[in-house]
């Protein structure tokens, strides 16, 4: 069947429609409000809310609050013990365990149908679209496509209900022209001991001819190098000649780039970033040579944002439409979605790059962040800083944590940087410098603050030992590819826990 052919068609038809609403994004967010509303008013939540009242965004934000997953939680475990139209009208069967981070308990996200087909499965349609799109010479359809997903063993949690991974959950419900494509095979793809699980994917994906791979850059790389190892190659070129894409998301790709670079082998090589959470589907890199993600405003979700200046959880007053953001101020991402999540505060931040379209990045978590001294540190600041450090000197990186250090005992306060290299660097005092003159380059409150060491001494660097965070991540059953080592900490909660586990207190 000449696949090519018809994806062909298809992305000619997708690109229209986005094309729309890159044209007129208020009048579609608009219209996709309205129909959230009416399609939920008679749910449960529906009514005590009184949606069949609500005519405009000012009534909206009036009647419903806003909401993090600890308010949602009791609707959301009704749904999972089998009742239905409590948040959304459809039958809800699947559960979405979201990590998040490792600071706390996975939380259940609703998986409706249509949040299924017009969210996830349309993002995932409309990232081979843009990139065929933007390279109409290519044939993704005549080779495999690699998909390192999380663990990914899908659970019951009652007669008629269940819970995985959004990557189990996807997998199990492929429609078949993509099924066809993928690798590896779904025995491997949900297995849920993540060690037996690398092995295995690398075994059984070594012969075949991978055009594209997706997945989180860290466990991509972890994969990627047992390739090498088990064929004695030295690039993944060598190993799959065709590949040409990596479809990336989950965590900031710049601290990875230049191994990925050096470890694929070939400049003619593709990155695409998405931003796909359990949540929603929320952002593709559409362009080549920008790196701002497109906002996909006909996904089934309506977007509000919180400004960071005045941000208070759900307690926040100022919320604010698409129409009120601007250019390079960091808001908290807030979405009602037909997943049934209503003014549900994500917890992650962005920060908007264009407004014509609607482009962004994401900067960070909202709680993850370094402020004990009023240095205002955010994950975009951390990932610049290690990138900067690792590339003067020649280090590589597999993952780090960062967290305050008190003042104590009359000592100054610092951040101890826990850091675990694939390759360390020859001068660690060469990394730390730079490390350190790059954060002060980037944020000018964290300089105020290492201004001649009067409130922050310089970073602490303690070195994990390979395989240490994989070793924390497994005592807490976090192993996994969609579990994610939290960058930065305002507290030393998780710090301590790592260095308990390791031995290194």
């Amino acid at each position: 069947m000449p696949f090519n052919s018809i994806f062909s068609w298809i992305v000619k038809k997708r690109i229209h429609q986005i094309e729309l609403f890159k044209k007129f994004p208020l009048e579609v967010q608009k219209e996709l409000f309205s129909n959230l509303i009416s399609t939920a008013a008679f749910t449960e939540y529906g009514m005590i809310h009184k949606f069949n009242e609500i005519l405009t965004y000012k009534d909206f934000q009036e009647k419903v609050p806003l909401t993090e997953y600890t308010e949602l939680k009791p609707f959301i475990d009704r749904i999972i013990e089998g009742e239905q139209d409590i948040l959304w009208p459809t039958e809800t069967k699947w559960f979405a365990k979201s990590s998040g981070t490792t600071a706390a308990r996975s939380k259940l996200i609703p998986v409706t149908i249509e949040s299924l087909e017009e969210c996830h499965y349309k993002g995932g349609k409309d990232l081979l679209s843009l990139y065929y799109h933007n390279y109409p010479d290519r044939k993704l359809y005549n080779g495999k496509h690699l998909i390192v997903g999380g663990s990914a063993q899908v659970n019951y949690l009652s007669y008629d209900s269940y819970f995985g991974d959004l990557s189990a959950i996807i997998v199990k419900n492929l429609p078949w022209w993509a099924e066809i494509r993928r690798t590896p095979a779904k025995e491997i793809a949900l297995m849920s001991e993540w060690e037996e699980k690398i092995e295995k994917m690398a075994q059984s994906t070594i012969l075949e001819d991978v055009y594209i791979i997706a997945g989180v850059p860290s466990w991509t790389l972890v994969l990627a190098k047992r390739v090498l190892e088990i064929t004695g190659k030295s690039t993944l070129k060598e190993v799959w000649p065709n590949l040409e894409l990596f479809m990336h998301g989950g965590v900031s790709f710049e601290p990875y780039r230049d191994e990925f670079k050096r470890i694929i082998g070939f400049d003619d090589m593709h990155y695409v970033e998405t931003y796909n959470a359990s949540e929603g589907f929320f952002g593709i890199q559409d362009l080549v040579d920008n790196p701002g993600m497109l906002l996909m405003l006909d996904y089934g979700m309506f977007f509000e944002f919180i400004p960071m200046d005045s941000y208070n959880g759900t307690a926040s007053t100022t919320v604010l439409t698409l129409g009120e953001v601007e250019v390079g101020k960091q808001y908290a991402l807030v979405i009602s979605t037909n997943g049934g999540l209503w003014r549900y505060i994500v917890g992650d931040t962005i920060v908007f790059t264009e407004l014509n379209p609607y482009r962004f990045r994401v900067s960070g978590r909202t709680k993850s962040f370094i402020n004990t001294f009023g240095e205002e540190v955010i994950v975009e600041n951390a990932d610049k800083a290690i990138s900067a450090a690792l590339k003067a000197s020649n280090a590589k990186l597999r993952d780090y944590h960062v967290c305050p250090i008190y003042m104590e005992n009359g000592e100054k306060g610092a951040h101890q940087w826990l850091i675990e290299f694939i390759e360390e660097p020859a001068d660690l005092e060469l990394f730390r410098k730079v490390l350190d003159d790059t954060l002060r380059e980037i944020n000018s409150d964290y300089d105020a603050k290492r201004y001649k060491g009067m409130i922050l001494n310089e970073p602490v660097l303690t070195v994990i030992p390979k395989g240490g965070f994989d070793q924390w991540l497994k005592s807490n059953n976090k192993l996994g590819g969609q579990n994610k080592i939290p960058r930065l900490l305002n507290d030393r909660s998780i710090a301590e826990q790592i260095l308990n586990v390791l031995n290194l207190n």
